[in-house]
């Protein structure tokens, strides 16, 4: 079986190599051609174009948004896809953009599965992704073994591949809504002359003990580390914006997101964007601090 990997950023570049372990070919590719030299030396082979890359039996994709996959596919990754081969769409999408590529892939015979994954970028290293699996049974069958080299647990949620990603769009907006809930609540502490990090060790070690959310998140707002980003500040207002836009497309209301959209928004026009996500702690600081 002939693999590919497309998109080979913070997250892609562990997840790639975690597949050079399966023992089949591995073609890479990446706008930047640091990470491809870096995978190539481990012995994945190098593709020149998206569309080599995606010449394969399987071709993972883990890109920035939906505007980066489509450009990945429309510059000839979709044409180079063969009937029968599948295509495995890790990245965070929009539940609307996970049900047009669905539609396209199946006008040309070409399995589609969305497969988000749940993990920091030193998790996507250590293979041990939680990943969010939507799409036919028989497919994921397929690349379940590929899917054991690059996490820990396999989530199954539906069989139309939008499903999985309401389900990851629904996991991000949860993530930011604690993230928000600590840099509330410590500011709150601070301002009655307590240390923040008292207080969030508290939360981890009582209400919300074994939460890595509360304990890694809480101590990187503790330590107010939020440089270098292991998931920006940019792309949790992009998901958030998204899970907005899924609830809307239901007619839904998501009271509390939409809250944290503006938050997010704010933040980004600060400078904040590069930040990691953590950062959104920052927007519960008083103005002079």
């Amino acid at each position: 079986m002939n693999i590919g990997f497309i998109g080979l950023g913070a997250m892609g570049r562990g997840m790639a190599a975690n597949l050079l372990r399966c023992g089949h070919p591995l073609r890479v590719w990446n706008r930047s051609a640091g990470p491809v030299q870096e995978l190539a030396a481990q012995g994945a082979q190098a593709a020149v174009s998206a569309a080599e890359a995606a010449r394969v039996d399987v071709l993972f994709t883990m890109l920035a948004d939906d505007a980066a996959t489509r450009a990945v596919l429309d510059a000839g990754a979709l044409d180079a896809l063969a009937p029968g081969s599948i295509h495995v769409n890790m990245a965070t999408v929009s539940v609307t953009f996970a049900r047009e590529m669905a539609a396209l892939h199946a006008e040309r015979g070409i399995g589609y599965i969305a497969a988000p994954v749940l993990g920091r970028v030193d998790v996507a290293a250590a293979g041990k992704l939680n990943i969010v699996a939507a799409g036919p049974d028989e497919l994921i069958a397929r690349v379940q073994p590929l899917f054991d080299l690059m996490g820990q647990k396999t989530w199954r949620f539906g069989s139309a591949p939008e499903q999985a990603n309401a389900v990851k769009l629904g996991a991000n907006l949860t993530l930011a809504c604690a993230i928000e809930a600590m840099g509330e609540a410590a500011a709150l502490v601070g301002a009655h002359g307590l240390e923040a990090g008292g207080f969030l060790d508290l939360l981890s070690n009582t209400l919300f003990a074994g939460s890595p959310v509360y304990k890694g998140y809480g101590g990187m707002i503790a330590q107010e580390r939020y440089s270098p980003a292991g998931f920006k500040l940019s792309l949790g207002l992009k998901d958030v914006g998204l899970a907005n836009d899924a609830a809307a497309e239901q007619g839904l209301r998501l009271r509390f997101g939409a809250v944290l959209r503006e938050t997010l928004q704010e933040a980004v026009q600060r400078g904040e964007g590069d930040l990691d996500l953590a950062a959104l702690a920052l927007s519960s600081k008083p103005a002079s601090a």
